[in-house]
């Protein structure tokens, strides 16, 4: 696991018995926690801003906050979702030291030429991952888990999914937090789709600095010979450019760039499972899933 994430672009942080932490070129302590055991998905985690939200929302759920043995430090809550997922919420986390990203150089557009007199030269080598982005999972019941997240997080709905079957039902969600007007957040930091097939995760997303980071991590990949899945293309809802691969044990995990920023009073949008699996351009996924076998509720 660790030479496969070390090729996707991430950073040893800590390594302990059993256990393996891994950073981005970003201020957290870890982005991606690999433990030793069945291959599996286990959770995530959040932040919150300050101690006296973490005891409000452990009173709401009758939990206490303890003292982090892991890379950062700080509290943590430990919540359970309705999936049986874990949702860490921390706060205190002692930040490391930012890494340099490679210069952004500016590119030549038709008319607009930022770019001149330097010829443009990209290193081979693995993307350089800024920071987890957004995780995507399959559960039970869509309204149900919606609820419970809206309830403890305040999130909100950037567009919603509707199945193509009777009635149009709402089937799924982009969630992002509420960062006000002045701080703009990632069209999605959860993506909750309800599974005919049952909860389980789908992919989770690492932001990397540009497009030109993305394509040499995908040549790098395939060089290493690890498993594509899905891109290079730019999805409808979110914008992102993305580029999907697998780690060894299966597990769907995405590079990606340049996605949307809402600020809090954007309007939710309406899309469909074409919108939600289709491209603005690029590859199409090979075998999508069938995600519109949904009774009317």
């Amino acid at each position: 696991m660790q030479a496969f994430l070390v090729d996707f672009g991430m950073i040893v942080a800590d390594s302990r018995p059993g256990r393996l932490y891994m950073r981005g070129l970003g201020r957290s302590p870890f982005i991606h926690v690999s433990e030793q055991g069945t291959a599996g998905f286990l959770g995530f985690g959040l932040w919150a801003d300050n101690e006296a939200e973490l005891r409000r929302l452990g009173d709401h759920d009758g939990l206490t906050p303890v003292e982090s043995d892991e890379p950062g430090a700080g509290m943590v809550l430990r919540l359970t979702d309705p999936d049986g997922y874990i949702v860490e919420v921390l706060v205190g986390q002692t930040l490391v030291d930012a890494r340099p990203a490679p210069e952004h150089v500016p590119w030549n557009h038709g008319g607009t030429y930022a770019r001149r007199g330097t010829p443009r030269r990209i290193s081979p080598g693995p993307s350089h991952v800024l920071r987890l982005g957004h995780v995507v999972m399959g559960v039970r019941d869509f309204k149900r888990t919606e609820a419970w997240y809206k309830e403890r997080f305040g999130l909100l709905t950037s567009d919603e999914i509707r199945s193509g079957g009777a009635g149009h039902q709402i089937i799924g969600a982009f969630l992002r937090c509420d960062r006000g007007e002045d701080d703009p957040c990632d069209h999605h930091t959860l993506f909750f789709i309800e599974n005919p097939a049952g909860p389980g995760f789908i992919h989770s997303a690492f932001e990397v600095p540009d497009l030109d980071d993305l394509m040499c991590g995908n040549a790098h990949l395939r060089a290493r010979g690890h498993e594509h899945f899905w891109g290079v293309g730019r999805h409808y809802l979110g914008s992102q450019v993305f580029d999907y691969w697998k780690d060894p044990w299966g597990h769907e995990i995405e590079h990606w760039t340049d996605g949307d920023k809402l600020p809090a009073s954007h309007q939710a949008g309406a899309g469909t499972v074409a919108d939600l699996l289709g491209v603005q351009w690029g590859m199409p996924m090979a075998a999508p899933p069938d995600l519109d076998n949904h009774k009317a509720k």
